[in-house]
């Protein structure tokens, strides 16, 4: 015959129950000991004790049972007649009558007191709990790092066994992101799972609400047999809605019979509003970069467009131009020899003139970047710089058009603003492919003093370094020169793949 299980609330009535009349049997004794030296009748007071020890721990019920329990013993050990529930005095029977009354009203008393206490921490910790999360959500920290931090503080603070965070996937599953064990048992993070069958997940999706369930016994589906397997009894869940569309579920789940507070949907439902916001925010910043890529793709593109345009049309028609010219010089007559100079000097020009084109089509967009990659495009740049540059690229490879587009332009422009503003004798420029991004480093040995914040290009720079991905960093300390560190992430696109590990940055030499 199967044991019938005990209740966890019958367990611990019984438990304090056990309490209050061992505690009363206790003090009876210390009373029958002192009994000789001390009237017991003085000894009535201290019976409040056990009293209000239970009425702290167990509740008002269990002190009321245990301050009658010790006004019976105290009566039938101490006052006469003695060994009987008669009371002969009835100015004692008031006395102890009242006794009773004062035992009971004190019991409530501090059984309100310590509610009043827990509640005042409860609520403490749960300001605590909020403004941690809510502190890494106005960092801007990666939503893994909230979605882990979420889960842990609600199965803290709700005091459960186990805790997940997942997301509803187009297809009807859900995917497991976060999760949370007070217990050694192992969880699931990005495994589907279908929603099938009773669980949380997919009661929260129909319901669109906060959502409890009591037990899985006898239930079906995949996360069903996983409750039952990591020992689950019961769970409560709350959606996490995002911009009005329904994005995920915080689930809350005990091993125990013992029930979740009444509060606790309130509780879990303060956390995916900041859940919500960090996704939010998340998006948007992800829609920022986005947009902000496109713009840079957009204006590159004009860039290409219009130096192939200068090429193919305008420094074509100037050649021909100058070409026709010089043939027009060769058959001027002798006699006409200032006329000849004339046509000489405007082909001249002309060819001034195509060459400053040339080389303002370059600014535009080199050819030779899209051609030959960073290595000859930055050879070219070093060679026009009016400051002597010392240029070291380490790798051959050919990248992604927005890495090598970046890498070129944040070169360009730092070597043009050393060569105007910084007053420098020479500049060192560094390409180097480390791990999985590339490495670029431009230093000088000028006056320093650069501020990426007050309008300069390198405010240009941040935004197209920042739209693929990558960062920059400039040390300008006035008097000490100026360095620029930058990261890019790479693609290559000579078909290699990397396969080293990620190394520290180099000490770029200033």
């Amino acid at each position: 015959m199967a044991r019938r299980r005990v209740s966890q609330p019958t367990v611990r009535w019984l438990g304090g129950l056990l309490a209050g009349v061992t505690m009363v049997a206790a003090l009876s004794g210390l009373v029958a000991l002192l009994e000789p030296l001390v009237p017991p009748l003085h000894f009535q007071v201290l019976y409040v004790l056990p009293i209000v020890a239970v009425a702290v721990r167990w509740g008002t019920w269990l002190a009321a049972v245990t301050a009658a329990v010790g006004a019976v013993v105290y009566a039938y050990l101490f006052l006469p007649p003695l060994y009987s529930f008669q009371v002969s005095d009835p100015w004692t029977a008031v006395a102890l009558g009242v006794f009773l009354v004062t035992a009971i009203v004190v019991g409530q008393l501090a059984a309100r007191l310590r509610r009043s206490a827990q509640e005042s921490a409860r609520l403490s910790e749960e300001q605590s709990a909020l403004r941690r999360v809510a502190t890494l959500v106005a960092q801007s920290v990666p939503p893994t790092t909230v979605f882990e931090a979420v889960t842990q503080e609600i199965g803290l603070l709700c005091g459960a066994d186990l805790a997940r965070m997942e997301r509803y996937e187009g297809d009807g599953a859900v995917t497991g992101l976060a999760v949370w064990s007070r217990v050694p048992v192992q969880l699931a993070v990005g495994t589907r799972f279908e929603l099938e069958g009773l669980s949380v997940a997919r009661d929260v999706r129909q319901a669109g609400g906060p959502v409890r369930v009591e037990s899985f016994t006898g239930a079906v589906g995949a996360i069903a047999l996983e409750a039952r397997e990591l020992g689950i009894r019961s769970s409560v869940g709350c959606p996490i809605v995002v911009a009005g569309r329904l994005w995920g579920v915080i689930a809350a789940s005990r091993k125990s019979d013992e029930p979740f507070p009444v509060n606790t949907e309130s509780q879990i439902a303060s956390f995916t509003e900041l859940v919500a916001t960090a996704i939010a925010n998340a998006e948007s910043r992800a829609q920022l970069a986005a947009s902000r890529a496109r713009v840079v793709v957009a204006a590159d593109e004009a860039r290409r467009r219009l130096e192939r345009d200068l090429h193919d049309g305008a420094q074509q028609r100037l050649v021909s131009l100058a070409f026709e010219l010089r043939g027009a010089k060769d058959v001027v007559p002798a006699e006409l020899p200032a006329l000849r100079a004339d046509l000489g000097k405007v082909a001249d020009e002309l060819s001034e003139v195509m060459e400053e084109l040339r080389e303002l089509s370059r600014g535009i967009h080199p050819a030779v970047l899209s051609h030959g990659g960073l290595g000859p495009a930055l050879r070219a740049v070093a060679r026009r710089s009016a400051v002597p540059v010392e240029l070291r690229v380490t790798t051959e490879s050919r990248y992604s058009q927005p890495v090598e587009v970046a890498a070129y332009y944040v070169i360009s422009e730092a070597l043009t603003n050393t060569s105007k503003h910084a007053g420098a004798s020479r500049a060192e420029v560094a390409v180097e492919e480390r791990g999985s991004t590339l490495r670029v480093f431009v230093s000088d040995d000028g006056a320093g003093g650069a501020d990426p914040g007050r309008g300069s290009g390198l405010i240009g720079l941040r935004d197209r370094v920042e739209s693929i991905g990558g960062s920059i960093e400039v040390t300008s300390p006035r008097g000490d020169g100026t360095l620029i560190q930058v990261s890019l992430p790479i693609q290559r696109r000579d078909g290699a793949e990397w396969t080293g590990e990620d190394t520290a940055p180099p000490q770029a030499t200033r």
